[in-house]
């Protein structure tokens, strides 16, 4: 069969995504396989960072010379993919996972929420200086769920790549940290007996101040299985306040571009709304029903792995090493000091709530 009648085989828009869907494809496929080999699982390194990662080596080295032909697909992850990933990512959640860690978890999750995005706000702004996408999308992985909540974060703030991938960079980083701190820290304070808290309370603690599921997973093992079954439950609720929080920085975004100070004459002050989230919480929803079989549930959830993990392979595609240089140590510095606070104004917030409830 001649050339010109195979392409007429495809739909042309789909020739034109395909080699870019191709390769992203294949970058999460490796990474999802990578990510369960024991050593990594154990560190925490999940499919996403990995696919990140791999996405950053191949898009500074033999990425530019295919870039004009995978470039359409490419971006398609990016965005396409990577919306319907945080709708299928309700599914990993119900709302019986409220009521498994009562009030007091979801007081602590949404304190620690809101405190740690007003102090990301706060220092990388006035202190640090930074650009507000930065400490948007750094604020937003340090207070909610990660490299997941940066990604979702990006839409609304509508921040370039190397932003995205500095704040993806930091999740790593202290979140890794995270997962050797907590252990000792629980070891360390038991012992002395001036922690306050027993395995189910530092389960809360953990699932609401470390960054990833994965890392909340590690750390929580490492303690033992009752706080690892707390932490977990509530991180999912922690990761269910991402939609409202999207809602809400669209909102404050939309009446920053209305203020005549913070605006172009020629911007748009028009509230752009995440629908996405809405869709996230409706998943949550219909997953509370319990419908679908439970296989179909777990295939689901690989599909949301792999299209989660596809968006970050893009992402690293078009990371520049250059543009992660040029951001310099600011941003590192900002996620350092919202990892003190995770880690100390956290415990003390979890002390707290522990003698209240």
């Amino acid at each position: 069969m001649p050339h010109s009648s195979r392409s007429q085989l495809l739909p042309s828009p789909l020739l034109r995504y395909l080699p870019g869907l191709v390769l992203t494809g294949l970058l999460a496929l490796a990474a999802t396989a990578l990510a369960n080999v024991a050593w990594l699982q154990a560190h925490g390194l999940g499919a996403l960072t990995l696919a990140i990662v791999a996405g950053i080596v191949l898009g500074n080295t033999v990425y530019p010379r295919w870039a004009d032909a995978a470039q359409a697909g490419v971006g398609v992850a990016k965005q396409w993919l990577l919306r319907a990933g945080i709708v299928l990512y309700g599914l990993r959640l119900t709302l019986d996972d409220i009521a498994g860690i009562g009030v007091a978890g979801v007081v602590l999750d949404a304190l620690m929420l809101t405190s740690t995005f007003a102090l990301a706000c706060w220092l990388g702004r006035r202190v640090l200086k930074l650009d507000l996408q930065t400490v948007l999308l750094i604020g937003a992985g340090s207070s909610i769920c990660g490299a997941a909540a940066v990604l979702a974060s990006e839409p609304v703030v509508k921040a370039r790549s190397e932003q995205v991938a500095v704040a993806v960079a930091t999740v790593v980083i202290f979140g890794t940290l995270a997962m050797f701190c907590y252990p000792l820290l629980w070891h360390w304070g038991s012992s002395a007996g001036w922690l306050g808290l027993d395995a189910s309370g530092f389960g809360l603690y953990t699932g609401a101040t470390i960054h990833e599921v994965a890392q909340v997973v590690a750390a929580g093992r490492a303690v033992g299985p009752e706080a690892a079954d707390t932490a977990v439950i509530a991180k999912m609720v922690r990761v269910m306040m991402l939609a409202p929080f999207l809602l809400a920085l669209s909102l404050y975004l939309a009446r920053r571009r209305g203020s005549p100070s913070a605006t172009p004459a020629n911007a748009s002050t028009r509230l752009h709304i995440p629908w996405f989230a809405f869709g996230f919480l409706a998943m949550v929803g219909f997953n509370s029903l319990d419908l679908l079989p439970a296989a179909w549930v777990q295939g689901l959830l690989q599909l949301d792995g792999l299209l989660l993990a596809m968006a970050m392979a893009a992402l690293g595609l078009t990371t520049h090493v250059s543009a992660l240089r040029r951001a310099g140590a600011a941003p590192l510095l900002l996620a350092l000091l919202l990892f003190v606070w995770l880690l100390a104004g956290g415990l003390a917030l979890a002390r707290a709530i522990n003698c209240l409830w």
